[in-house]
């Protein structure tokens, strides 16, 4: 049997791309967007989590081989990719992913045809700051940075930047003024989240919940998963689509 076979197939298309979707699950909408180098296992089992959980969740495939390993070979192709491709950038300063648009569509009608409050966004490691470009214009009421490592950080500034264009960074903040908060998780010696973390304390204050576990390893939520960060993860989807749909 497949990594996928469970998981219902189909696509999405918005501004004439079009790309692959995995659906599973009933509830709340939340989009799980994959890390480097795509839909591997531990991507799949987490967000298998959040479906016996109760939410609805949809996998768009952005790069990669849907159901791949998280090998050192995939990824390297992965990379590849990225580096050729016009809509994702691993060292553009102040600016919102190309990927952007796309991603907020999927939000769109996900909310339109589920309805609550918003839906769910969970960005990890390369996409881990995706969640902030969804949230800036799009229905996205529950957003997670899962070890946000792009752009790569070489330099002062890479390393602190937040992968979002001036007026995105205001849209976003703007949001969490309003009531929106963030959840980010990483490991504090990860050299790959760079200082977004500080940079992240100080655009949006009090909204935004970091999340920090001891160590120098990286994907929280799937390689080097951390059981504590899943249940945060979980019960700020909860607290964010389910327990706000119920009151």
């Amino acid at each position: 049997m497949g990594l996928l076979d469970s998981w219902t197939e189909g696509s999405h298309t918005a501004d004439g791309i079009t790309r692959p979707t995995y659906r599973q699950g009933s509830g709340p909408g939340v989009i799980v967007v994959h890390e480097i180098p795509g839909i591997t296992p531990g991507v799949v089992g987490f967000a298998e989590k959040v479906v016996a959980r109760g939410f609805t969740v949809v996998l768009p495939s952005l790069f990669g081989r849907p159901g791949g390993p998280a090998s050192v070979g995939e990824s390297l192709r992965s990379i590849a990719g990225i580096c050729v491709s016009k809509e994702f950038s691993l060292f553009a300063l102040g600016r919102t992913t190309g990927a952007a648009p796309w991603l907020r569509s999927l939000a769109r009608t996900l909310h339109d045809e589920l309805g609550g409050p918003g839906v769910g966004a969970v960005g990890m490691c390369f996409t881990g700051g995706f969640a902030l470009a969804m949230l800036a214009d799009a229905p996205i009421a529950a957003p997670v940075l899962a070890q946000p490592a792009s752009p790569a950080p070489l330099g002062r500034a890479r390393a602190a930047d937040l992968g979002l264009s001036p007026a995105d960074l205001t849209a976003v903040k703007d949001k969490v003024s309003a009531g929106c908060q963030v959840l980010g998780l990483r490991y504090d010696r990860d050299p790959a989240v760079g200082t977004r973390f500080d940079s992240l304390r100080r655009e949006l204050g009090d909204g935004f919940i970091a999340v920090e576990f001891p160590g120098r390893q990286h994907s929280t939520l799937t390689e080097h998963l951390q059981p504590e960060g899943v249940e945060r993860v979980l019960g700020f989807l909860e607290e964010k689509l389910t327990a706000a749909t119920r009151s």
